[in-house]
């Protein structure tokens, strides 16, 4: 894990432990209720991979302040509310190993206090004095919600093409990933090329830990994903395991998987999930992971070679070790 890695073993703690005090004084607010839900899910905890970008971003082009850790804290603030929010349409009763907020405080709450925390990125933003980083994650922020459109279009879409679920893992996860390095990058100063190489970094960086995540809903445990495995089929996603099945599986394969696509039936998880595992749906996912892993590591080329660099390295290379 990333605590085991040298970099992080000396600057984690440290680093998250100021990304942490912004968030916790962020996240108060005069209506208790606010704080009550903002204060649980935020406490949930979490790899805080995108806040840990941001910093590696702003240290790899020599910049480290205090603007940088609020900068951080405002990208997890914008992952948490599209968090509150994505619960409550896709209906799931387990974030992060505990119930949901939406479970927990009802829908209607949980909406309302994602939005708080989405509008509170915003203040933080402001507080950056960059109009470049606010017109960033302005972008960021409206194609992150077309992704997700894009998402709730394709549920129990069968016909959906690899290209299509990619370009919609890259509009509403890598994105956020991608924003998160590319600030650290305007606060640092960085020139043209360097900018460029770290916005590519968080956007390969964010497409194979999505498409790991879709790996895990059928290689993974509860308590290890943080949510109840079968999800994405309950939910009628055709996440990448599931598009290679119908395309390269048997008949009766590809036929009972587009069958609990469209008819979002958990029923048949256990059926599909045999067929993925004696299949090769999950190394051909893996594969394509590590394809993103080593465009995100070869986009860091261009930077001078540096502790931090090496542990961008680590960071790109640990997505794959979650299923290792």
């Amino acid at each position: 894990m990333l605590e085991n890695l040298p970099y992080f073993q000396r600057h984690l703690p440290n680093d998250l432990a100021k990304v942490n005090a912004v968030i916790n004084q962020a996240v108060q607010s005069d209506v208790a209720l606010i704080s009550q839900i903002g204060t649980y899910i935020i406490s949930a905890g979490g790899k805080r991979l995108r806040p840990i970008i941001t910093i590696l971003a702003g240290k790899a082009v020599g910049h480290d302040d205090e603007k940088l850790y609020s900068l951080a804290a405002m990208v997890e603030f914008i992952h948490t509310s599209t968090l509150l929010h994505d619960d409550v349409v896709d209906e799931s009763e387990l974030r992060r190993g505990r119930k949901t907020a939406n479970n927990l405080f009802g829908n209607a709450a949980a909406v309302l206090v994602g939005d708080f925390l989405y509008t509170r990125a915003f203040q933080l933003m402001v507080g950056s004095g960059s109009m470049r980083i606010l017109e960033v994650m302005a972008d960021a922020t409206n194609i992150i919600a077309e992704g997700e459109v894009m998402q709730l279009m394709n549920i129990g879409n069968t016909d959906i093409t690899e290209e299509q679920y990619v370009q919609v893992i890259q509009y509403k996860t890598a994105k956020l990933f991608e924003a998160a390095a590319q600030v650290g990058a305007i606060l640092g100063k960085a020139s043209p090329e360097h900018e460029r190489a770290l916005k590519d970094y968080g956007m390969y960086v964010g497409t194979a830990f999505q498409i790991i995540d879709d790996v895990l809903d059928y290689s993974g445990e509860t308590e290890e994903i943080g949510k109840n495995v079968g999800d994405d089929l309950a939910e009628g996603k055709p996440t990448l395991p599931l598009i290679y099945l119908m395309r390269n599986g048997s008949e009766q394969a590809a036929n009972d998987v587009r069958h609990a696509l469209e008819n979002a039936d958990r029923s048949y998880f256990e059926k599909i999930h045999d067929y993925v595992v004696n299949s090769d749906a999950l190394p051909y996912s893996i594969s394509e992971a590590k394809k993103a892993v080593d465009k995100a590591i070869a986009s860091l080329d261009v930077l001078p070679d540096s502790e931090v660099k090496e542990a961008m390295i680590q960071l790109a290379k640990e997505s794959l070790a979650r299923v290792s």
